[in-house]
């Protein structure tokens, strides 16, 4: 069992003696704290936080992440507060506590709700210090080391919240060594059937093949030596956990899998990466198309190297990557390099500065999320292990999640050319915005002063595009529901001689107090919205002497001008277009639906004031409305192209048409069209009357 006095002797390597004593003081304030408490195992409940510190020591972390560590649970598990943190230890690594702390003051309804509000907590925090996630980290690090004592239910959850969310994160930062601690014991807890498994076939094929790696390595060595280029060669042993994942996603053989030999190359510097990888050219012969070269456009988790697939003796692959020492170390510490090969006059390396970048783009997400849940999607969705990299038109590098497409790159350049954009050219050609992208290409967004569109979020793969898009459709929506409401409570108020404007304040500040709303504006969403009736509203805002149904109701309703938005939709069971009756039937969270005055399906709540609103169209009313024609026509070559262009002729478009025969001698063609009132459409039903097969034209409804 490690001690403080250990972990004191092995910090006092790289940080002062008053940092190290620091370190101490957090551990005894900790072991104070959590005095009586016992871990599951049995042990003393200190050990945890200490054995945290010890990992956080092998990435040479600074004193104030060791002192977080060392107290990381007492705000959690103790009565400790954060105020008294920040007294004894500093407002930093009080900070850094907090941010590791979960939510347990709180009552959720799912344990899914618990994980994602904790995330979210320490995705905040992260945004104002990196240094919490890795913190984190190492907690969730010794967490799965030491999983045994749970219960089996417990242990697979674990498990798979960290496959899930911190193994990825651990990729996303280049903590390789971490992500395959990560994966393996995940693996053994989730699969406790196939890990022993798999476990005993890479055994057996090891011994089986000793002899062949080794001269594939002797062959390596002596290519090296021969061409003069200093580098150690090393066999890449493969992880039982990734071996799965590909057998799984690939659908391959445990044969096909592991016949394949792997091989790492570390070098001193850059330029003679690429003369390693002429010589190996030289040696076996590359396999086309598997050549990736990662050191002139790194990973977006900063990690750098060179990829190559050989043909080998008799024919066997050899995957081998070429590093530099710094790289070497880059692909297993990542954003840790940072702390653990950092000197006074080093500024960020690349890692780090990515993974800020990244915690940035958590924090829009954050903002843009309705809740936590939705947040943690976005965030999953944000972390992709496979990349595309593609170019803006002045060439600068755009990495991406495979499957990108131009709307997620728009997002990715800035927020606001993502909302902007309405078309984009690929290669310099124009292009859907929904086709895939990929690495290599070019692409131009062409922006101009329309919005988001709702049909986007079928095909957007980043957590950026979508958490923007959702949060520009809801603050549309919102607007949209406070203009419906303001309209459907004055039309109401109308009817006995009142206005909004002409209600006292106390009247309207006592109703949005009795109906637990902060401001008029959200009142009115709420009625915009249909979950709120605009005549029950009214009747508490007049006065006590005015109820009941008026009655002088002002003719002609409310005006529909075919602009309201997503608030306003139009039934589908009836199809009104300008110059049919119509009314507003108030439905809950979809706002107001518009139907015939004839129509069925309001035949019961028709006069209803709390359901049903009478309504009249714009003069002005503008747009393209669907409606149902029934065409029956005596069976005749061509009659289809006759119809499309008798219909097209009179300036309607057609979205749907379906054919059936009633007869042997007639057909029925059901047609959705597009038109703009009722005299468009009695154009068009006059010019199909004229087709000389056509026996009968009529509008379908209900």
């Amino acid at each position: 069992m490690p001690t403080i006095d250990a972990l004191a002797n092995d910090l006092s390597t790289y940080l002062e003696p008053v940092q190290v004593n620091l370190v101490r003081r957090a551990y005894y304030y900790a072991a104070e704290a959590h005095d009586g408490q016992t871990r599951r195992s049995g042990e003393p409940y200190v050990t945890h936080p200490l054995a945290v510190a010890g990992i956080l020591y092998d990435m040479h972390m600074d004193h104030q992440s060791l002192m977080a560590a060392m107290l990381h649970d007492v705000i959690e598990d103790t009565g400790v507060t954060r105020e008294a943190v920040a007294s004894q230890f500093g407002e930093a690594v009080a900070n850094l506590v907090d941010g590791v702390s979960k939510l347990n003051k709180l009552d959720f309804s799912t344990q899914a709700e618990v994980q994602a509000e904790n995330f979210q907590k320490m995705a905040l925090a992260m945004a104002k210090d990196i240094r919490v996630i890795l913190v984190k980290l190492a907690d969730r690090l010794h967490n799965i080391r030491t999983l045994d004592a749970l219960a089996p239910n417990k242990r697979r959850r674990i498990a798979k919240e960290t496959v899930d969310i911190y193994a990825p994160i651990a990729n996303r930062l280049g903590l390789h060594n971490i992500r395959m601690e990560f994966e393996e014991r995940s693996f053994w807890m989730l699969y406790p059937m196939r890990a022993p498994l798999i476990e005993a076939a890479v055994r057996s094929a090891s011994g089986n093949r000793k002899e062949l790696v080794q001269q594939v390595q002797s062959a390596l060595e002596l290519c090296l030596t021969r061409e003069n280029l200093p580098g150690r060669v090393l066999g890449r042993e493969k992880h039982l956990f990734s071996i799965y994942r590909k057998m799984r996603n690939q659908k391959k053989s445990f044969r096909e899998i592991t016949d394949v030999f792997a091989f790492r190359i570390v070098t001193d510097q850059v330029d003679t990466c690429y003369r390693i990888l002429g010589a190996v050219h030289n040696l076996y012969k590359p396999v086309p198309g598997r050549f990736k070269d990662y050191i002139a456009i790194p990973k977006v988790n900063g990690y750098q190297s060179l990829h190559t697939t050989l043909f080998g003796m008799h024919g066997i692959p050899i995957e081998i990557q070429i590093r530099t020492e710094e790289m070497d170390a880059m692909a297993n510490n990542g954003i840790a390099a940072h702390w653990l090969y950092k000197s006074a006059s080093d500024r960020p390396n690349q890692s780090h500065i990515r993974a800020r970048q990244w915690v940035q783009d958590l924090l829009e997400m954050q903002k843009h999320a309705g809740n936590s849940l939705e947040f943690i999607e976005h965030v999953k969705t944000d972390l992709f292990p496979d990349e595309i990299y593609v170019f803006t038109p002045r060439g600068q590098i755009m990495e991406l999640p495979a499957g990108s497409t131009p709307v997620d790159f728009a997002y990715a350049v800035h927020t606001d050319v993502g909302n902007a954009c309405v078309a984009c050219r690929i290669n310099r050609r124009l292009a859907p915005l929904s086709e895939p992208l990929q690495s290599g290409q070019t692409v131009e967004i062409i922006a101009s002063g329309s919005n988001p569109n709702p049909a986007w979020l079928s095909f957007v793969v980043t957590g950026k595009a979508r958490s923007n898009i959702r949060h520009f459709l809801k603050s549309q929506r919102r607007s949209e529901a406070i203009t419906l409401g303001r309209r459907l409570l004055n039309k109401t108020l109308s009817n006995y001689g009142y206005h909004l404007a002409n209600i006292p304040k106390e009247k309207v500040g006592g109703l949005l107090e009795e109906t637990n709303f902060e401001v008029l504006d959200d009142l009115l969403e709420d009625i915009g919205l249909g979950n709120r009736m605009a005549y029950i509203v009214a009747q508490r805002l007049l006065p006590s002497e005015v109820s009941g149904i008026p009655e002088n109701v002002e003719h002609g309703g409310l005006a529909i001008r075919g602009t309201e938005g997503l608030l306003l939709t139009y039934a589908k069971c009836c199809h009104p277009i300008p110059g049919d009756p119509i009314v507003g039937f108030i439905s809950a969270g979809r706002g107001m639906i518009v139907h015939i005055e004839a129509c069925n399906n309001v035949a019961d709540f028709r006069n209803d004031p709390k359901k049903c609103l009478s309504l009249r169209w714009d003069p002005g009313v503008e747009g393209e409305f669907w409606v149902e024609l029934r065409v029956e026509v005596e069976h005749q070559r061509g009659i289809i192209a006759h119809l499309a262009n008798a219909i097209t002729g009179c300036e309607a478009n057609i979205e749907k048409m379906t054919m059936s025969d009633r007869d042997a001698q007639i057909s029925v063609i059901n047609l959705t069209l597009a038109v703009r009132n009722r005299i468009h459409l009695a154009r068009v039903m006059k010019r199909v009357r004229l087709i000389k097969s056509v026996t009968k034209v009529m509008r379908v409804r209900n």
